[in-house]
């Protein structure tokens, strides 16, 4: 039987007890500074300890793995850790396809799937001499929120580009990329396609708290005069959301056009967990300024299942339970090559 493995951090525990409540062995490749944490679980089966995550691409590491016939879950810490290059050298079949994870960590490509799906996206700027309105400057990659902040000029944006320089969060403006800033309430949406029925689930919603952007709110405005916002997105946690019924169509439309486009131009295009992030306008349209090509640490609130998994599933279904299911019926059907890469 297939096993199921993934880094110690992120959204671990949600993957692993999804995959012990399937009836999958697990595995955790944990760092051993992290042990102690993850020791307190039994439903973790076994621990591979390393010093760095980086071990995953070494022999000893792969050998475990292939051993207990294991397919690797990614997430964000994956991205955070490794480069797009030593992600696709993992030889441990990695659920999901490790190549669309390149177009999650560089933004200009990220953009351009976004816009294929005939997404709404903010307008980018393409250096900072065009900063005319209020805009976010963002680091490539899985960065948490980390080191993003606000500014409305260049000589603003050059100021807080310098501090982060000095703080060893970026090397130079090719670090940084550049987005007109959408006001409107935070919401990620969270799906799972299957490509073993060609079938779109909408898993859940969420809002990610952000230090110290949201104590900002609590400063009357007089008091905010000077304040630097450099690193004030950096995720905290995150809050369960139910959007109004009459927006869940276009969100089905919008998960099924990102759908077909990471097919058209990242095969085999979007498998398995993914979230559409963004925020809507006093409208109520949707603006989308990012997306997560696996599994977000936001669904980790939903544990037991969602409000809109209840409505497919009759046991309580997370998306870490989701993914072992998957790799139970694709194992059972014989079609695991079709859900890894």
């Amino acid at each position: 039987m297939t096993a199921i493995a993934t880094l110690g951090s992120h959204c671990a525990l949600q993957v692993l007890k999804g995959a012990k409540d399937e009836g999958l062995k697990t595995l955790l490749v944990c760092e051993k500074r992290r042990q102690r944490l993850y020791k307190r679980f039994d439903f973790i089966d076994e621990i591979i300890p390393v010093d760095s995550f980086l071990e995953v691409l070494e022999p000893r590491c792969a050998r475990i793995l292939e051993k207990n016939k294991a397919v690797l879950i990614p997430h964000g810490t994956l991205i955070a850790q490794m480069s797009s290059e030593q992600i696709e050298s993992i030889k441990t079949p990695v659920f999901g396809n490790k190549w669309i994870l390149r177009w999650e960590s560089d933004r200009n490509l990220k953009e351009k799937l976004m816009r294929d799906a005939k997404l709404d996206v903010p307008k980018s700027i393409p250096n900072p001499d065009k900063i005319k309105r209020l805009t976010i400057a963002k680091r490539h990659g899985a960065a948490g929120g980390k080191g993003y902040f606000l500014t409305s000029s260049k000589k603003d944006y050059v100021k807080k580009r310098n501090q982060l320089i000095k703080i060893g969060l970026i090397k130079g403006d090719k670090d940084l990329y550049l987005q007109e800033y959408v006001m409107g309430v935070l919401a990620y949406l969270q799906f799972f396609y299957s490509p073993l029925d060609d079938n779109l689930e909408f898993f859940g919603v969420d809002k990610r708290h952000e230090s110290d952007i949201e104590g900002l709110g609590r400063i009357p405005a007089q008091e905010q005069l000077g304040i630097d916002y450099i690193s004030s997105f950096n995720v905290i946690g995150n809050s369960p959301m139910v959007l109004r019924e009459s927006l869940l169509d276009d969100v089905y439309a919008m998960g099924e056009r990102f759908v077909e486009a990471s097919k058209r131009l990242v095969k085999p295009g979007m498998n398995g967990p993914f979230c559409i992030e963004g925020v809507y306008d006093q409208n109520g349209k949707f603006w989308t300024f990012e997306f997560s090509a696996r599994i977000v640490a936001g669904t980790n609130i939903y544990m037991e299942g969602s409000p809109y998994s209840a409505l497919i599933y009759d046991v309580p279904m997370s998306m870490g339970r989701r993914i072992a299911r998957e790799v139970k019926i694709a194992t059972k059907q014989r079609k695991i090559d079709i859900i890894t890469t």
